[in-house]
């Protein structure tokens, strides 16, 4: 009862905050805004003094921490959640990107209306301080980044409070620039960056894409092209600096070059048609493509890579959502990562966990101690049949959590049944014969009846 007060209490209170805030949310994800919908949201919240309520202090304390413990993916992604109203859940994840890809983030609710999640990206790339990089609206359009930095990545999604619904996060990556062919199929680059060149004397600086001779090589960008010239290595090259770009593109050992310097062109014009001339001479017809930064070459291949992989489908099932389950399994294992190689802990048999997500055929959950991580969902079960029934030999309390600090439910009283439904660490988690829940510490006080 006194939950339910308090969630209508701040309900109201939030009402008018709500209408007030909605008139501050702008448009799609940028750098260059001065707030992201998140920090206005956490900004209203202080003005109006909710960050003193419980919800509102533990909203924004999450919104922190979630940050400095993010679950670690695999890109391509995604998961099915749910972010349940009597929680004040977030969620963030960690993955690993490379310069010259493109990031899309895309976000699907359920419900589509009323129901916000903020969804910001940060960069720790550098190893630096964590730093918001580019943030979704409210409105439901994804997040597209090009990746300036090789490094690590956050993203984090946090629903508004008092709102509860359903989410699916896709995050694909793929290339931030034109293919720079025109020729049928994906399988034309045979030699990478860093390849050895000259007996080992110095690495490749760029990919070799091999098709037929005079085959058509095209703009990656929009952009200009700002020399056309003939030398001894690269042949007959043009370079082309992209527009609103800090690099430039390199096409080399063209047979004819099709441009003049200054021409302004756009993606898929054509710069020349593939040959082998230059120190290509004794091999057959390919374009040498490269990218120069100001700090020097740069691997072009996360640039143009052909290949784009879907995520995993999801085979779990989204029916566990917010369900609380248990470890059928003796030692199964918790992972800190999606791609399993990392191992938290190992669950005993009849762990409990409350099902924060889905993802191919994984649970993310959480541990009534909040350590979240990742689990087969082949090694779950529900919890609907008790485990064993006990009974008190004395009094003993039963608790909102596992931990002797937390308030006390009430009292259970003595010589009265208790049917086990899972347990954590020294506690089991029971219900007596009238239905009510909560934990209560293993000990000599209890007596087993089957």
């Amino acid at each position: 009862m006194l939950k339910h007060f308090s969630l209508y209490y701040l309900g109201s209170f939030l009402f008018s905050f709500l209408l007030l805030s909605s008139c501050s949310r702008s448009g799609p994800g940028s750098l260059f805004k001065k707030s992201s919908p998140h920090q206005v949201y956490s900004q209203k919240l202080i003005e109006t003094g909710l960050d003193q309520t419980g919800m509102g202090k533990l909203w924004l304390k999450n919104s922190e921490m979630s940050l400095e413990k993010p679950v670690s993916i695999t890109v391509p992604y995604t998961e099915t959640g749910y972010f349940a109203v009597e929680n004040v859940h977030v969620a963030s994840y960690r993955f690993e990107a490379k310069k010259g890809e493109k990031l899309t983030i895309q976000l699907k609710k359920v419900p589509k209306n009323d129901f916000t999640i903020f969804m910001d990206l940060f960069t720790n790339a550098s190893g630096e301080q964590i730093k918001l990089l580019v943030y979704a609206d409210t409105i439901g359009s994804p997040i597209i980044y090009e990746v300036s930095e090789t490094g690590f990545y956050i993203l984090r999604l946090q629903p508004e409070l008092l709102k509860s619904g359903q989410y699916t996060l896709k995050i694909i990556r793929g290339p931030s620039l034109a293919y720079p062919i025109k020729a049928p199929g994906k399988n034309h680059i045979k030699s990478f960056w860093g390849d050895g060149r000259d007996a080992g004397l110095r690495k490749h600086e760029g990919v070799d894409l091999f098709s037929s001779y005079k085959t058509p090589v095209v703009a990656s960008a929009n952009g200009t092209v700002f020399r056309v010239n003939e030398t001894n290595i690269g042949g007959k090259v043009v370079w082309l600096r992209p527009l609103q770009k800090n690099y430039s593109l390199y096409y080399a050992h063209l047979d004819t070059q099709l441009v003049v310097a200054g021409q302004i062109v756009k993606e898929g014009d054509t710069l020349g048609l593939m040959g082998n001339t230059g120190n290509a001479r004794s091999t057959p017809p390919h374009l040498h493509f490269g990218i120069y930064g100001f700090g020097g070459a740069l691997d072009p291949f996360p640039f143009i890579n052909p290949y784009s992989k879907e995520p995993d489908k999801i085979t779990a099932l989204p029916a566990n959502l917010n369900a609380t389950l248990r470890i059928k399994t003796d030692n199964t294992n918790l992972y800190s990562s999606f791609d399993r190689k990392t191992a938290l802990q190992e669950l005993p048999e009849n762990t409990l966990l409350k099902v924060d997500a889905v993802s191919s055929n994984m649970y993310k959950v959480q541990l009534p101690d909040g350590v979240i991580g990742y689990v087969n969902s082949q090694f779950v079960s529900a919890v609907s049949k008790p485990i064993k029934t006990l009974t008190l030999r004395s009094e003993l309390p039963l608790f909102e959590k596992p931990d002797t600090s937390e308030a006390k439910k009430f009292i259970l009283d003595s010589g009265q049944p208790v049917y086990v439904l899972g347990n954590f660490q020294n506690f089991y988690f029971v219900r007596d014969k009238i239905k009510r829940t909560g934990w209560i510490m293993k000990s000599e006080k209890l007596k087993t009846i089957y």
